[in-house]
């Protein structure tokens, strides 16, 4: 213990060891393979940095990203370790004399991109360096459940049995995969596709409670860049954008009025991107803007704010870059920017298969792979709509995604429990009526079906749902509202979501309580206005030394109430939004019949509202409705549009 303590003070200066660094630091030196799922900013790197230093040979380090390598490799070389790495962006000479020094036993620790082990020269160089462990960062890469899966990782089983191992031992030297971004899934996943052997499995759990989490909803992208400055403030901040356009505008918003600020994205090149990394690294850059080619490993322990302009795609995603603030423990804040029509943009780079990271290189897959994929890039997405939407605790709701038993509401610390309260008589009976809508529904369907019942929007719904005594109590409310009542009473602990692709509802004994009277006060985060497609103005701009408001301030606190609503839905609606609405219809339900198909399986009622009230006049119009995605758009498209036209010519030349 003393001699670790010595060696880690005299090269990275720490007196002693972080929670769950020295039981990661001796696993490693047993020799036992390990899977270690922690915290961003927990100092995992630590875990076989400092075994490096003691152990004979040198450490290799599977690290997926260029901008991750570089800086562990500066830092370590700062440090008096003598480290290097093999990438794409390298000189050849630069690389060689990095295999040289390997083979010569002059390196602690040598850092290699994935794709290199696609060359079968590589592997065999491989055989010539004495290994001490074979270390595979970040490796949620090797799954496809994961966030940023790398068809490059699944070599790694097959190049580590190559390597030599420096103790002259039989067999591929021992590994290590670490991560903090890993679902249960996910931790079965990397076992078995690394063929870790009786891995010693650490998981010291997920929450970064000095992180205060934060959802502000924006009714677009002027919004955001109003917003962007105060809640940049005079921090150290790093802005994620979906888009390499969309980090260009943040930056250029900022430097506008006078915050050093710069775009880092894989449209750059290289000498620019080496720079901006250089530039925040030091300090001299105070904020970087930037797509996820600036994710992992970026280790600035000072980034007091993080801000997605744009929704991520996963909530792995979100957690990871996230994770870059207050990793030095004090308070910062991570920020989303929150708009539906966000989740558009990001379904397109889902489908169009762009790889935005710098230096990787794309192994070739089958269709059938790559359908299956983009599936489950859908499904983590929907996820992350699930987040941003929550009424319930933002922290509780990240922890319950990975596992964590930790997860407690509420935790005090974020956007949505700040705003908790006591329910006043009203909501109470509202939220009661929900409780018992669940209930009469027999606990065996989803939010949306639930909502659409409560509403009495039953074209839709099974039979079941048609005739039940809570069908239409909530009359007079929209679905949306009454879906963002359902998961604030998730978040309080009144209702149960199965962990099924079908997302059914229960209650839970606190939620039955609740539901007949008996628990007293109930106290939750009760829903805000979160608007799609338009909100209050800023009124005026911030100057760069401003803190920012917290987010929710902006938020309409009212509570919408049930009113009684009529018997036919529409007849409160103007009457040209009306007869439209009513084309729409038919038009629907001759397409439902040519297909065979249920009519929602087209298009849901709610699209046909949007479209009634927006009028589109162009595909890109139509394209922003609500409801009409890529795929809508393509299918359905131009009949839309021609029977939008071919309505309002109408309703123009009628006699007045």
């Amino acid at each position: 213990m003393t001699n670790l303590l010595s060696t880690l003070h005299r090269h990275f200066g720490h007196a002693s060891f972080r929670v769950g660094q020295e039981d990661l630091v001796r696993t490693v030196l047993d020799g036992h393979d390990l899977l270690a799922v922690m915290p961003t900013g927990s100092g995992k790197s630590l875990g076989f940095q400092l075994p490096a230093l003691v152990l004979p040979g040198t450490t290799l380090v599977v690290s997926p990203l260029i901008s991750l390598m570089k800086d562990q490799v500066d830092e370590l070389n700062r440090r008096a370790v003598r480290a290097a790495a093999l990438h794409s962006l390298l000189p050849p000479d630069v690389r060689s004399e990095a295999l040289r020094a390997a083979r010569q036993g002059e390196l602690r620790l040598l850092y290699v991109a994935p794709e290199r082990f696609a060359s079968d020269y590589f592997v065999q160089m491989l055989r010539g360096i004495p290994i001490s462990r074979f270390v595979v960062d970040e490796a949620h890469c090797v799954s496809e459940w994961g966030h940023d899966f790398r068809p490059d990782y699944r070599r790694l089983r097959a190049a580590a049995a190559e390597c030599r191992r420096s103790d002259g031992q039989a067999g591929r030297p021992p590994m290590a995969a670490l991560t903090a971004t890993a679902t249960p899934e996910v931790r079965d996943d990397i076992v078995e596709l690394l063929g870790l052997a009786s891995p010693r499995i650490i998981v010291s759990g997920f929450d970064r409670p000095n992180i205060n989490l934060r959802v502000c909803p924006v009714s677009g992208d002027r919004e955001k860049q109003q917003l962007l400055p105060g809640l940049v403030g005079d921090r150290r901040a790093l802005v994620y954008a979906s888009t390499r356009r969309k980090a260009e505008t943040a930056a250029q918003t900022l430097r506008a009025i006078g915050i050093e600020a710069a775009a880092y994205h894989a449209g750059l090149d290289d000498v620019e991107r080496t720079r901006v990394q250089d530039g925040f690294a030091s300090g001299a850059l105070r904020v970087v803007c930037a797509t996820n080619a600036f994710g992992m490993g970026i280790d600035r322990p000072d980034v007091e704010a993080v801000i997605h302009v744009d929704i991520p795609g996963s909530i792995e995603a979100y957690y990871q870059e996230i994770g870059r603030a207050g990793r030095d423990g004090r308070q910062a804040t991570a920020t989303l920017l929150w708009n539906y029509a966000d989740v558009k943009t990001r379904e397109f780079l889902i489908d169009r298969e762009r790889d935005e990271t710098p230096g990787s290189l794309a192994v070739p897959l089958d269709p059938a792979d790559v359908t299956r994929r983009k599936e489950l890039e859908h499904k983590k997405l929907r996820r992350m709509v699930s987040y941003a939407d929550a009424t319930g605790c933002l922290r509780a709701t990240i922890l319950r995604y990975f596992g964590d038993p930790a997860a407690r509401e509420p935790c005090r610390a974020c956007g949505n429990c700040d705003h908790r309260a006591p329910l006043e008589a009203a909501a109470l009976e509202m939220v009661q009526k929900i409780l018992s809508g669940i209930a009469r529904a027999g606990e065996r369907y989803g939010r949306r079906k639930v909502a659409a019942m409560l509403v009495g929007d039953v074209e839709e719904l099974p039979e079941s749902l048609r005739r039940l005594s809570t069908t239409g109590v909530l009359r007079g409310q929209r679905p949306r509202t009454v879906e963002q009542w359902i998961d604030a009473a998730c978040g309080a602990g009144l209702v149960r979501v199965s962990d099924d692709q079908y997302r059914t509802l229960s209650l839970t004994p606190l939620g039955r309580a609740v539901m007949a009277g008996h628990a007293g006060d109930v106290t939750m985060a009760v829903p805000v206005d979160r608007p799609t497609r338009s909100v209050r103005r800023v009124s005026r701009s911030h100057s760069p030394s401003e803190r920012p408001v917290a987010p929710h301030a902006k938020r309409t606190r009212t509570i919408s109430l049930p009113t009684e609503r009529p018997a036919d839905p529409t007849t409160h609606l103007p009457v040209p939004h009306r007869e439209m609405l009513e084309a729409l219809r038919a038009w629907r339900l001759e397409q439902a019949r040519q297909r065979s198909v249920a009519a929602f399986v087209i298009l849901h009622d709610r699209t046909l509202h949007a479209i009634a009230a927006a009028l589109p006049r162009s595909l890109n119009e139509l394209g922003a409705v609500p409801g009409i995605g890529p795929a809508k758009l393509a299918a359905h498209g131009d009949d839309i549009l021609s029977l939008v036209a071919s309505v309002v010519a109408r309703k123009t030349t009628e006699p007045h």
